[in-house]
């Protein structure tokens, strides 16, 4: 067996009170994908941010094909051979693939033919094409991806780094991204992919190591172990991976929500929602699919008063939604809720307390000029407890939660409300897999209760085993309204994709 190509030993790092990595070691071999698993908070992204000299490490040692690497920047990690492809992209949507991908190149005569010569062998070596004078704003995710992994194999990378690379990919650019990190693979390259999406890890990975509390638990050979067993090494402890999907109410005739017609045009006068109908009922979860930017966030804020669409009509229990703001929802005694995908930017105010935020639901309901803190907090309270929100107490500061405590602490909120409508945005996104079933688990409790649940998510796999149905959008057109026990994973991708 080959000897490890990056070798990480004893790393320890420390934000804080909070100890982040906890004498952690980490070794990938050359031609070996390596997936790096664990909960939120248990140190992946430090890990992987120390490899690529983002963080430096309070203690320990890097070794890259049996030097010692010392990294005080990014700069010095591209000049070993590391690139990282972080999660959100990291690209200049005015400039075509050509520029970002040579963009900040030093030394270099910036001649157009010489740089897509030397993309295109790039291309060739690893089986990647993307159109070199195609802007950024005009590429789909997947196109965008690829531009991120030229850029780094464009400056000799031989190390590469995914964080959450499919999280928002169809199926079919999921698989085209395997297919390159395994023509990578056999080029030789040392590739470390960090996912919650287990089904993925079992597919694309030849290792997997394992990362709880700071510490490493585990590193196991991805046909030795199963998903299961994956679970445990993270959690500590069994977890269940199946939705517990309950059976829509099959006593409602009548639609909750009737969406009808519905079209809005942005600024430039064009249209991200173009001419959508469906029904919604009470006691079912309809999912919403469909690549990044389809229109989802759009339909939300129509929905919910955020904003106003240009035609077609929304009404929910006979109330005519689409002409009132927020505010007159609520005064008309709407009972609709709503998490949005931005939980700290739209849903909660990072930098006030858990009870503050709780009271800002309800505030201009109380009699009198003076709020009822006492109220805010009790409701604050049941709340922790009731979703096992994990928080020094209620008047901890938003922000300091972890993610999953984030997302508890708004469904919590908006559940508490006892909507007859609960719209939904990406509510498990970015969270551990403890974390994201128990979302899902509060939206089925809500759906046996007949509430109307309107879910959009990004996860196909989660999308079929949570919804009854599923609408599927491109570019704002509705394309079909599937039924997930009967349309495969692959056929709802190429929905989404735009073909009928």
């Amino acid at each position: 067996m080959a000897d490890p190509y990056i070798v990480m030993e004893h790393i320890s790092k420390r934000f804080g009170s909070v100890l982040a990595n906890n004498d952690v070691g980490l070794s990938v071999r050359r031609g070996e994908i390596v997936a790096l698993l664990g909960e939120n908070g248990s140190g992946k992204s430090t890990l992987v941010n120390i490899l690529a000299g983002i963080y430096l490490p309070d203690t320990g040692s890097i070794q890259i094909d049996g030097s010692p690497r010392f990294f005080h920047s990014p700069h010095d990690a591209i000049v070993a051979g590391v690139g990282m492809v972080h999660q959100h992209f990291m690209l200049i949507p005015v400039m075509n693939a050509r520029e970002n991908i040579s963009l900040g190149e030093k030394g270099y005569v910036f001649n157009k033919k010489a740089v897509s010569a030397k993309i295109s062998r790039v291309e060739q070596e690893f089986g990647l094409t993307i159109p070199h004078d195609k802007k950024i704003y005009d590429m789909s995710v997947g196109e965008k991806q690829t531009v991120e992994i030229l850029k780094v194999l464009y400056r000799g990378a031989s190390i590469l780094i995914l964080d959450e690379p499919t999280a928002v990919l169809t199926p079919q650019e999921t698989m085209r991204l395997f297919a390159i990190m395994r023509n990578m693979r056999d080029a030789g390259c040392a590739i470390i992919i960090i996912t919650h999406k287990l089904g993925e890890v079992m597919e694309i990975s030849d290792r997997v190591a394992v990362l709880r509390g700071g510490q490493l638990t585990g590193s196991v050979n991805t046909r030795d172990t199963t998903p299961r067993e994956l679970t445990e090494m993270m959690v500590g402890a069994s977890v269940s991976l199946e939705i517990n999907r309950p059976a829509p109410a099959a006593s409602v005739k009548q639609p909750m929500l009737e969406v009808r017609s519905l079209s809005l045009s942005n600024k430039e006068g064009v249209k991200v929602i173009d001419d959508i109908s469906f029904d919604l009922y009470g006691g079912e979860i309809l999912g919403v699919a469909g690549i990044a930017g389809s229109g989802q966030k759009e339909l939300c804020e129509i929905l919910t008063g955020l904003r106003h669409a240009d035609s077609g009509s929304a009404r929910f229990e006979g109330d005519e939604l689409l002409k009132l703001s927020p505010r007159a929802i609520k005064n008309r005694g709407i009972r609709l809720s709503f998490i949005p995908e931005d939980r700290l930017g739209m849903g909660l105010v990072a930098g006030m307390s858990i009870t503050d935020n709780v009271l800002l639901r309800h505030y201009d309901g109380t009699p009198g000029i003076f709020i009822n803190r006492a109220s805010g907090k009790t409701q604050a309270e049941t709340i922790v407890q009731r979703y096992a929100v994990s928080t020094p107490s209620v008047n901890h500061i938003v922000k300091k939660l972890s993610g999953g405590n984030i997302q508890k602490v708004l469904l919590g909120r908006e559940i508490e409300t006892n909507p007859r409508l609960l719209i939904t945005a990406y509510p498990a996104r970015g969270l551990d897999i403890g974390a994201s079933y128990s979302i899902y688990d509060m939206l089925n409790e809500r759906k046996k209760r007949g509430v109307a649940v309107l879910f959009i998510g990004e996860d196909l796999d989660v999308l079929r085993e949570l919804c009854d149905r599923i609408i599927v959008i491109h570019n704002g057109t509705l394309m079909s309204i599937v039924d997930p026990f009967l349309t495969s994973k692959e056929d709802i991708g190429l929905l989404m994709l735009g073909h009928r």
